[in-house]
């Protein structure tokens, strides 16, 4: 079995952490450098449920992408949330790591499983990242979907082939316009219209978007927006990220099992339609 300072290593190989924003706060979070590892578990969130079923399972690492303490802390007291998770995982020598930004702008990264999820095929990141030669690393990704459809038809796949949450999917836009490129960010996107509307993309799927940033972007353009769940745009890079993780194991000979949580942490817990949509308020 590995030690966890080589699985650490492993996975800084995949997403440096000198990549990850200034305010990002990513990284090794607790464990011990000499501690064996046999199992990992893969999460979006470091909350509670995400470490019960850690303990469950019987993980000595678990990886997510979200941080526990982005802004910091100066207290790990066990009456707070994060704190009662901090203790958990102390306790039962449970080692936490976090890839959150350096994950994002990643080749593969964040945007890329999101992609893959939908079947839509990567051409270039949304907002390249400047230190690349390559040009494959950066923010978001622009793609093609063959065969083209419709904004209702993807808005619909979206639907069936992200994980369900109570928000499910929200769309703005002509739900009979043809849909050719589409770029896509994981997590929440509407920071990027201006790199979104400069693509000349047909669509942007992306999560957490706002009353205001919509309402300008539908009319400024004829863009279809596609606002999935936060959690549910960022999931498919744990599968992603596990796969990586898999791949490096086998190449090292390493009796190491890698495993992706189910346990969903989307916050909302319910949606009430409204009766009726196309009139005037009640």
């Amino acid at each position: 079995m590995p030690r966890l300072s080589e699985v650490i290593a492993a996975l800084d190989a995949l997403w440096p952490p000198e990549r990850a924003e200034g305010w990002d706060a990513v990284g090794t979070v607790c464990g011990a450098p000499d501690a064996e590892v046999s199992r990992v578990l893969f999460a979006v969130d470091p909350v509670q449920d995400v470490v019960d079923e850690a303990l469950k399972l019987g993980a000595d690492l678990v990886v997510t992408h979200h941080p526990l303490y982005l802004r910091g802390t100066t207290t790990v007291a066990a009456g707070h949330f994060k704190g009662r998770v901090v203790h958990t995982l102390i306790k039962h020598d449970i080692a936490l790591h976090v890839a959150h930004t350096n994950a994002d702008t990643a080749d593969p990264g964040v945007s890329d499983a999101l992609a893959g999820a939908l079947d839509l095929r990567v051409v270039r990141p949304l907002v390249p990242d400047a230190s690349d030669p390559s040009g494959r690393r950066g923010l978001g990704r622009i793609c093609e979907l063959d065969p083209p459809m419709t904004l209702g038809e993807f808005a619909a796949r979206a639907a069936a082939r992200l994980p369900a949450t109570s928000q499910g999917i929200r769309v703005a836009g002509d739900l009979e316009a043809t849909v050719r490129t589409v770029a896509v960010s994981g997590g929440s996107g509407d920071s990027l219209f201006d790199a979104v509307r400069a693509s000349g993309a047909d669509a942007f799927l992306t999560a957490d978007l706002r009353h205001h940033p919509v309402s300008e972007a539908t009319q400024h353009s004829p863009l279809g927006l596609v606002d999935a769940a936060h959690w549910a745009t960022e999931w498919p890079w744990c599968e992603q990220a596990a796969a990586q993780l898999d791949e490096i194991s086998d190449r090292h000979g390493w009796d190491l099992r890698v495993h992706v949580s189910k346990t969903v942490t989307d916050p909302w817990s319910a949606h009430h339609t409204s009766p009726s949509i196309d009139g005037a308020p009640n």
